[in-house]
């Protein structure tokens, strides 16, 4: 019976597709536990090492994807699960981060601020699944989570590298956590990256710049990882209103 079953296993693909393939599931597993590892450490009012770990849980998630892409080990388990660890890492983790460091002492504006960022978060991910097949792969419609959770989480970095306490900042606090969300749900465009071939052959310049780009990086992270995603959050409305003007001209 059991050769039987592997033969079945062999002829139809169908079958080999629903199966729980490790590999992954493992860098999905890992980014789960560094959004949880977050939420825990906000509780224990150590923010410094929550925002790091949002920072981790989003290398991780980008890993799993290519990882999947290229052992070819893509599954809907596999989909699924990245969507529910993205909601913890993403959502509910910066959420609580900013919440217990910045937004507490607003009462309920304080609450209602995280909470429409997790809802963003919420609403971004089950429109990226449900129009995988309808959008442009090169633009992201409205910011992903994993730049949110980023710009939420290098906010409170930057600020505890710099002393300022949650309380001084609050409002702006609310402020940043609710731009985040709201522009997750927004049709903002947003550049995905998924167009760089990295086949291509490149001059050598182009090497030298990167490697200044992470010798820069390792100086000051704390400092150039919350700007270079303001940056990316900017970047979005920057092509929204060229593309209006655009189609405005012609």
């Amino acid at each position: 019976m059991s050769e039987m079953r592997s033969r079945k296993t062999l002829v139809n693909p169908e079958l080999r597709r629903r199966g729980i393939y490790i590999l992954p599931n493992l860098f999905t597993t890992a980014a789960l536990f560094a959004g949880f590892y977050a939420i825990v450490q906000a509780m224990n009012q150590r923010f410094e090492p929550a925002a790091i770990a949002i920072f981790v849980a989003m290398v991780l998630d980008g890993l799993d994807g290519r990882v999947a892409r290229m052992t070819q080990t893509q599954s809907a388990f596999g989909a699924e699960y990245d969507s529910l660890s993205d909601m913890v890492s993403f959502g509910v983790a910066p959420a609580l981060v900013m919440y217990e460091w910045a937004l507490r002492g607003l009462g309920r504006w304080g609450w209602v601020a995280a909470f429409i960022y997790c809802v963003g978060a919420a609403l971004r991910l089950a429109r990226f699944n449900t129009n995988l097949a309808v959008v442009d792969k090169r633009f992201f419609q409205g910011m992903p989570s994993p730049a949110a959770a980023a710009l939420v989480a290098g906010f409170v970095w930057v600020m505890m590298d710099l002393e300022i306490a949650g309380e001084q900042v609050r409002w702006f606090a609310s402020f940043v956590t609710i731009f985040a969300g709201l522009t997750m749900v927004s049709n903002i465009p947003y550049w995905s990256g998924k167009d760089i071939n990295l086949r291509r052959s490149v001059p050598f310049i182009f090497i030298l710049a990167v490697v200044s780009g992470f010798v820069v990086l390792a100086s000051y992270p704390q400092g150039v990882l919350p700007l270079l995603f303001v940056c990316y959050a900017l970047s979005g409305y920057v092509l929204w209103v060229w593309r209006y003007f655009k189609k405005r001209r012609v």
